[in-house]
């Protein structure tokens, strides 16, 4: 009787274990690392761009929908024509890096969200990319990009392309100008100009070098001249008879014999007479 009595409780169990099993995966969810979400209440507010769910084991009404972004750091490649400063056709190959503010991700899914949640790059962030990229590119030469200026270039893009993704709630860390392509016919005149401007370069300075060893010369040279002056004014004849009579008297003292007649040499120095 009270096996009766038990077999529709669990009857009616097990129905509901199929059912919660069966929606579970609009019941719970789990939100890695990199992910932060959002919820749209279908009977309720609406979207809640303010409450952003982060990482974790969730729940929530089944009704209600879930819409999960990316927060890392994702990086595109692109390919494009741009105009030079004159014209120039330049094919550019680039490498942008960008990132969802992760506290805002409602406020670009509001403006941004279509049928994924990577719209915003499609819509936003290559778009503006590109557009900045021949902006930039259209104040500066070929040869300054291909050459010279290629950082600033990269700068620029960089800071304005960051600046106006910002404004959408997006970073752009890094817009990075992966290779230039011009004509051929461009690209050999610019190199042998290049080339010429590092030779002309090479000579002046070994023409600075040889100018600066001439002029070391030519001071060490008046250093000289300028000793011996010196010296040649302070020789005078009694300061050499003085200096000869005493290299006299210290010859005089050697051992070997020898003859020493003073006052009979040129000038009446000591005149030195040895047996050898």
């Amino acid at each position: 009787m009270n096996n009766r009595r038990l077999l529709p409780i669990i009857i009616l169990g097990v129905i509901a274990f199929i059912i919660v099993m069966a929606i579970s995966s609009s019941l719970f969810y789990t939100i890695g690392t990199t992910e932060r979400a959002i919820i749209f209440y279908k009977f309720g507010e609406g979207l809640d761009k303010e409450n952003v769910i982060g990482q974790g084991f969730h729940m929530k009404a089944p009704w209600n929908q879930l819409f999960v972004y990316k927060i890392n750091e994702t990086s595109s490649d692109e390919n494009m024509d741009v105009l030079d400063k004159n014209g120039l056709s330049i094919h550019v190959d680039m490498s942008v890096r960008y990132a969802p503010m992760p506290d805002k991700i409602g406020f670009i899914h509001e403006k941004f969200y279509s049928s994924t949640s990577e719209d915003y790059i499609t819509v936003l962030v290559i778009p503006e990319v590109r557009s900045t990229v021949r902006q930039v590119m259209g104040r500066y030469t070929a040869e300054e990009i291909y050459s010279t200026k290629r950082a600033e270039v990269e700068t620029a893009i960089r800071t304005e392309s960051e600046r106006i993704l910002q404004q959408s709630f997006v970073n752009a860390p890094a817009v990075l100008i992966r290779s230039i392509v011009l004509p051929e016919q461009i690209k050999s005149a610019i190199e042998n100009k290049l080339q010429q401007e590092q030779e002309a370069l090479a000579y002046q300075f070994r023409l600075d070098k040889e100018k600066s060893e001439a002029e070391r010369k030519r001071i060490a040279a008046e250093g000289e001249a300028r000793a011996n002056n010196i010296v040649n004014s302070s020789l005078t004849d009694k300061l050499l008879k003085m200096r000869g009579i005493e290299a006299t008297l210290e010859l005089a003292k050697s051992p070997n014999s020898k003859v020493v007649v003073v006052g009979s040499g040129k000038d009446g120095m000591p005149l030195i007479l040895g047996n050898n």
